[in-house]
């Protein structure tokens, strides 16, 4: 091989490892309304975007109104594993709960821990890593008060437990917002501190939980 062909496959062979170094980690939040409009102006997720390298991470959103752990079940395939992500980031649970109340179309405990780890042992055999989120929260008054939070706090727990027994990273929004409800809502309202309507992110609400996540995105790796 000639000095010329044999610097011209070493330029060609720097140039490739750096184009495969350079590929930004794709990131997919997997959840309902609150991640639907997270991808929007102003969103938690777009947010994020400002927040992060855009050379290192690509943040992709997946969240459809609505949703329950069993819907990111059934549209996984198409909705998050075509997207041949690196990492999902999985918030849902406020559903589960709400619609015990509003509609009868909760998801029961049992249910819920079953169709949830149906969903991270999915992902992860298609070597995906895999970030847990805590439902943040059905109202914001601090003195326990809300009508869901019983249920909220079980369930949330549930996600505590199977990030634990399986040494997955957590961003405990529920925690959290309890924490940030208990020094900032002195009057106890049920919104306007974090949510619009006890459920959904204000502005404020959407920077904190991008400052939430943040740190826990870095360190997956």
């Amino acid at each position: 091989m000639t000095t010329f062909f044999r610097l011209s496959f070493i330029s060609l062979l720097v140039g490739l490892l750096a184009m495969t170094a350079a590929k930004p980690k794709r990131v997919v939040f997997f959840g309902d309304s609150i991640t639907q409009a997270g991808i929007k102006p102003g969103g938690y997720i777009d947010r994020l975007k400002s927040m992060v390298s855009a050379d290192q991470y690509e943040l992709v959103g997946a969240g459809i109104g609505g949703n329950k752990i069993y819907d990111l079940f059934l549209r996984m395939d198409e909705d998050v594993l075509a997207k041949q992500p690196d990492v999902v980031v999985i918030w849902v649970g406020v559903n589960d709960v709400w619609h015990k109340a509003t509609s009868g179309t909760g998801t029961d405990p049992d249910k819920f821990v079953r169709f949830y780890e149906a969903v991270v042992k999915k992902l992860q055999a298609a070597n995906v890593r895999v970030v847990l989120c805590t439902p943040a929260a059905i109202g914001e008054k601090n003195d326990m008060t809300n009508q869901q939070d019983g249920d909220l706090n079980q369930y949330s727990q549930f996600i505590r437990d199977l990030a634990k027994r399986q040494n997955l990273p957590l961003v405990d929004l529920r925690k959290a917002f309890q924490d940030y409800n208990l020094k900032n809502n002195p009057e106890n309202k049920d919104r306007g501190i974090l949510t619009t309507d006890r459920v959904h992110l204000n502005e404020a609400g959407n920077q904190f939980v991008a400052d939430q996540m943040k740190p826990v995105l870095l360190q997956v790796k």
